[in-house]
């Protein structure tokens, strides 16, 4: 096998949950251009649908799934619609994720489990579910997106509640990952640094500004930037690789 046949995914089904708009659609398009059909879930049904049907245009199958990745039902309903659609899932990106900035001492309980349940408990219940198939197959790749965030204490913005979730994400894959090697399935994380998507497009300026100056590339990240590692750790380029976080922050953490 080439090189470049290495970084195929042709026919292989994917799964990508956040899906619909960011991190994840970026993702998703990655994985399509390399040839995998994509399952895009979303608790934004329109937005999930609005990328499944931009995948389709590049030729290749491609459908939508209203998911709250925090409950576990619903979950459970999203990785059978793929296996019952496809037989089997070959690759999986759990990108679903929230971010919320509040002063470590103003955090209630009630924003801190909804950033847990959705961030670190949707983690979980995706790969539970997702493993259980590829386990079965004996092969498939996981990645979870993490955060540099779960190596450092970001600044200017305060979200405890969101780095703890992210540092949980790392060690939770890295432990998955060690049980599953020998069974033929792959976990990795990817850690992204600023990244300009829907969800920070609303930060204050100067917020950029900082976080632009503390970066030795002096740029914030696309989520174009995280595509190739993501179809690095999806396919078989990466075989040999697993419980590894890749850091994809333009030089953020050497600081």
């Amino acid at each position: 096998m080439s090189i470049l046949d290495r970084f195929s995914l042709k026919n292989q089904k994917a799964l990508v949950t956040g899906g619909g708009s960011g991190i994840g659609k970026g993702l998703a398009l990655a994985l399509a251009e390399v040839g995998a059909d994509v399952a895009v879930a979303d608790i934004n049904l329109p937005s999930a649908e609005k990328t499944a049907e931009d995948l389709t245009k590049l030729g290749v199958a491609s459908f939508a799934i209203e998911v709250d990745v925090a409950d576990a039902s619903q979950v459970q309903n999203m990785v059978k619609r793929v296996v019952d659609r496809w037989s089997r899932l070959d690759v999986a990106i759990n990108s679903a994720g929230i971010g919320i900035h509040i002063p470590a001492e103003e955090l209630t309980e009630e924003l801190w489990d909804q950033m847990l349940n959705v961030n670190l408990k949707g983690i979980f219940l995706c790969n539970t579910e997702e493993a259980q198939i590829m386990l079965a197959q004996g092969a498939g790749s996981i990645i979870n997106i993490a955060s540099m965030s779960g190596r450092i204490a970001n600044r200017p913005q305060l979200h405890a509640h969101y780095n703890a979730s992210k540092a949980g994400v790392v060690q939770y894959s890295r432990s998955c990952a060690a049980e599953w090697a020998n069974r033929g399935v792959r976990v990795n994380t990817i850690s992204p640094g600023h990244m300009m998507t829907p969800m920070t497009a609303m930060v204050p300026p100067e917020w950029v500004s900082t976080w632009v100056s503390n970066t030795p590339m002096a740029r914030v990240g696309t989520p174009e930037d995280l595509m190739g590692a993501a179809i690095y750790l999806a396919s078989a380029a990466s075989e040999y690789v697993t419980g590894h976080d890749l850091i994809v922050d333009g030089g953020y953490t050497l600081w």
